[in-house]
């Protein structure tokens, strides 16, 4: 984790703020694909998960912006309470949500605060020249996250769409999408019912291959409670280890002595994902795309499990 300094604190829509951050030392950021998100500790000592929104090719700053949650546990209300001026820990960018190198066109597909990860992309896409179009949902103008920006930077790339019903919104993402060729990759970020209703749609007319998404909440799968005991090889020193029903992969691992890094232990920032050899772990986590569950061979340590007697972990 590293210092950072609020150096400017912009109001973008009903209860959402954005957070200019640069580092406490003077020195440059790293660059970052589209879509990563950072690891940022507020006021409060909690840790929470914001997707990187400004042009990732500047490193005099990193912007990221906080939607303030009614139901907050601590982490978007505290934020929604600091000054500049003030400093944060933050830590190194990191992407489960990437742009798609092989993709000849993209449709990008938002809701509410999830533009942020798509505002990364549309300024690499501008940058590169590739065919692209942002389709923005929200309630009404008021709750559009950096409206002006997206109408004034990327003009003839962006389609606001303002008090759709969840009735309608079948019929409205079969529109988006259906203006694009099928060829074109979609990418989606906003509420659980939103993204799950992109990927239905999107998946009548692409593969899984071509649809990406990512989760800032957790699968409710990854609270469901234990589901027996399992074993876990580690293929470096053959050493088995015992998981009990009641305990997470990861604090076994941890007591063991293994250097696993965790963050959120929702299954959500992707921290603690560790390579699979053998076995079929059972995914309860919202960070691995439904191709990466499919083949087995990751496992999201602080809430997945596992369906074979054993797991044979890299490490």
């Amino acid at each position: 984790m590293m210092k950072v300094k609020i150096e400017r604190i912009v109001d973008e829509a009903l209860d959402i703020r954005s957070f200019r951050l640069v580092r406490s030392d003077g020195q440059p950021l790293d660059t970052y694909e589209p879509g990563a998100h950072v690891d940022l500790t507020g006021p409060t000592g909690v840790t929470r998960q914001y997707s990187l929104c400004s042009p990732p090719q500047d490193r005099r700053a990193y912007l990221v912006a906080v939607k303030k949650e009614a139901q907050s546990r601590g982490g978007s209300a505290a934020l929604h309470e600091v000054e500049e001026g003030m400093e944060l820990e933050m830590g190194a960018p990191r992407n489960l949500f990437r742009l798609d190198p092989a993709a000849s066109e993209h449709v990008l597909c938002a809701a509410g605060i999830g533009v942020t990860p798509l505002l990364s992309m549309a300024y690499r896409l501008t940058e590169t020249g590739q065919p692209w179009r942002l389709h923005y949902f929200a309630r009404s103008p008021q709750y559009a996250a950096f409206a002006e920006l997206l109408a004034s930077t990327f003009a003839g790339h962006v389609q606001f769409h303002y008090g759709v019903e969840p009735g309608d919104m079948d019929a409205a993402l079969s529109d988006c999408l259906g203006q694009a060729s099928s060829a074109a990759h979609v990418y989606t970020c906003g509420p659980a019912p939103f993204m799950n209703k992109v990927v239905e749609v999107a998946a009548r007319s692409r593969s899984d291959e071509a649809i990406h998404l990512e989760h800032f909440q957790a699968d409710p799968a990854a609270n469901a409670g234990p589901s027996g005991s399992f074993e876990v090889e580690l293929a470096s020193s053959g050493v088995v280890l015992q998981v009990p029903a009641d305990t997470r992969l990861v604090d076994v691992l941890q007591a063991h002595g293994c250097d696993i890094d965790t963050e959120c232990r929702e299954g959500i920032c992707g921290t603690c994902i560790v390579d699979v050899l053998d076995g079929v772990p059972e995914h309860r986590d919202n960070c691995l795309s439904n191709k990466e569950k499919a083949s087995n061979k990751q496992i999201c340590a602080c809430v997945s499990r596992a369906v074979s007697a054993r797991l044979v972990l890299d490490i």
